[in-house]
């Protein structure tokens, strides 16, 4: 990286990052209070909020939203007639799935071989502490040129919509000049990326019933319609021959402009086992940038060990779609439960309910805000041009923002690239991303200032 003090002083700041994301890393803020305590949410939402009033910030908040979670907001005053540029990053994070798979606990930053593990490392509390580094990185070099209006939310994983919702409520809250999102990733380490679209998503819960109870397999199997049978059919129709998503009415065939994906790079990223195909048709970058794609997410069956010789008399499954931009999340919910419910076999009792939801993205890629993070990305990246790469998961507060804002720009950056492993077993950050990040981000708020 070129010497220059905004990169020299992120630079010294390191090592205070590292203890801090150590510090929020520790807090089990899985907004599903279900499975994790609420006071561990509490508890991340409050470091957040004291991290911000030491940087000083004023009107800190802790924000209570719709779905029970809070959201921290705070807002840094800059020079009179300055621009406002939001920072976003949220702090909730994915459960760590099976704990005896990590090589370190999940909640316990560790560091091993140049990356820093734990759940939400990168996704995207990382995020939170790249936008404080990129703050007092301008502080210590002559101030922050811009107003600086900070939202970290409680629940984008669970995806229940309370920023969302809080927001259309109170439209002046966020309002900016230009919005940040924290919660992208570069395409591969090293590589700096804007994220230029998102895919949308739906998620319905479709339940299907056969018999008034169980029965012995023995004594009826053959002839007693079995409802885990019947599930099992229905959620195979939503996949070709080939694994491409087949959802009745809905269109499968767009194509990705951009940044090429090389089949082996996204094997080797996607720890495809040896032998085994991808599924889909078109390119890489089609299939998890343009096109819809529908996973299973959970299916409730009797576990293998335990289970008795019974026919099922009901079982349920919990199905994402993702959708591309073009493709309007609603249309597609409503094609995804009119699908499973015409290919229910046997005339068995089904019944699907949508659980969540969110629009697909994209931004605007002419505008002031890109050049001048392309101008930054250049210093803190020497030797790189600035990518433009789709994303295939979701941001549903994206759109939100964007109809609540339509003048106001948004660029998406963040430090989920593909060795993060973001919402699997191991997740991690590179320290270098996480410096060269909060230098770009520094630089970009001090050339958009000027622009």
């Amino acid at each position: 990286m070129s010497s220059n003090p905004v990169a020299e002083t992120v630079a010294s700041l390191m090592p205070r990052a590292r203890a801090e994301l150590a510090e929020l890393v520790a807090f089990q803020s899985v907004a599903d209070f279900d499975q994790y305590p609420k006071s561990e949410s509490e508890g991340a939402a409050n470091w957040i909020a004291d991290a911000l009033r030491a940087e000083g910030f004023t009107d800190v908040a802790l924000l209570d939203t719709p779905d029970g979670t809070q959201s921290v907001y705070g807002y840094l005053p800059g020079p009179e007639g300055a621009k406002t540029v939001l920072l976003y990053a949220h702090y909730d994070v994915q459960p760590p799935l099976d704990k005896a798979g990590w090589t370190s606990p999940p909640f316990e930053l560790t560091e091993r071989d140049g990356r820093w593990y734990g759940r939400g490392a990168a996704d995207c509390k990382g995020g939170l502490i790249m936008h404080l580094l990129a703050l007092r990185a301008l502080k210590a070099d002559g101030g922050v040129p811009v107003n600086v209006k900070v939202i970290a939310e409680g629940s984008e994983e669970q995806g229940t919509g309370g920023l969302e919702r809080y927001a259309e409520e109170h439209p002046e809250l966020l309002a900016a000049d230009t919005i940040v999102i924290g919660d992208t990733g570069n395409f591969r380490v090293g590589l700096p990326t804007v994220t230029s679209t998102l895919r949308g998503m739906t998620l319905v819960r479709i339940q299907v019933d056969t018999l008034e109870g169980n029965l012995h397999s023995g004594q009826f199997g053959g002839a007693a319609p079995d409802a885990l049978a019947a599930l099992i059919r229905v959620l195979d129709s939503l996949r070709a021959e080939d694994g491409s998503t087949t959802v009745d009415g809905l269109s499968g065939d767009s194509v990705w402009d951009g940044l090429a994906y090389e089949e082996e790079q996204f094997r080797k990223d996607a720890k495809v086992l040896d032998g085994v195909e991808l599924i889909g048709s078109g390119t890489v970058a089609d299939r998890i940038w343009a096109r819809p794609a529908v996973t299973v997410l959970g299916i409730d069956c009797p576990p293998v060990v335990g289970a008795t010789p019974s026919v099922q008399a009901g079982a349920r499954a919990l199905v994402s779609l993702r959708v591309p931009p073009g493709i309007d999340a609603g249309e597609a919910t409503k094609l995804l439960q009119a699908h499973l419910e015409a290919h229910t076999p046997w005339g068995a009792r089904v019944s699907t309910e949508q659980i969540g939801q969110g629009q697909a993205f994209r931004a605007d890629t002419t505008s002031p805000a890109y050049r001048a993070m392309a101008d930054a990305m250049a210093v803190a990246y020497p030797g790189q041009d600035m990518q433009y790469a789709g994303q295939g998961g979701s941001i549903p507060l994206c759109n939100t923002l964007a109809a609540l804002y339509p003048q106001a720009e948004i660029l998406l950056i963040g430090l989920s690239e593909p060795e993060a492993q973001i919402h699997a077993l191991n997740e991690s950050v590179s320290p270098e991303e996480l410096e060269r990040l909060s230098v770009a981000e520094a630089l970009f708020l001090r050339n958009y200032a000027t622009d």
